[in-house]
């Protein structure tokens, strides 16, 4: 699956917690503890995605709130579910869609096929009333 704009590594570690307000040490550690996962560069670097930095920031709002980092994991396990499943749903519409489209298209050769057998039938000879 390529990789979408959102989760192209950009920002180094000191851009990012500029762009978070947050230090890059608490980078760090929300890292070990899995709240983010940044690339890493070839040498070794961390790389911070747009989707990481907005990560980032739901955790720093959701802390702000009093959420200890526990509730926050668990927060965003169930957001990822709910995008999941969010996805799964949309790809299941589409699905339908397209198979609403095949159904309507099959019923319209149907009546086409019909049609044209009626016209094709030869006609019965006329026979004067009464014969």
């Amino acid at each position: 699956m390529p990789m979408s704009d959102r989760d192209r590594p950009l920002y180094m570690i000191s851009v990012a917690a500029e762009l978070t307000g947050m230090h890059p040490q608490t980078l760090r550690i929300y890292e070990a503890k899995g709240l983010v996962k940044p690339k890493r560069s070839a040498g070794n670097t961390r790389m911070y995605s747009q989707a990481d930095i907005e990560r980032l920031e739901l955790v720093s709002q959701l802390t702000a709130e009093g959420i200890n980092l526990a509730g926050v994991m668990r927060i965003l396990d169930l957001k990822e579910r709910l995008d999941a499943k969010e996805d799964e749903v949309a790809a299941l519409r589409k699905q339908i869609a397209s198979l609403e489209d095949k159904v309507h298209e099959y019923e319209m050769q149907k009546t086409i096929t019909a049609l044209a057998r009626m016209d094709s039938t030869p006609a019965l000879p006329k026979y004067p009333r009464g014969f």
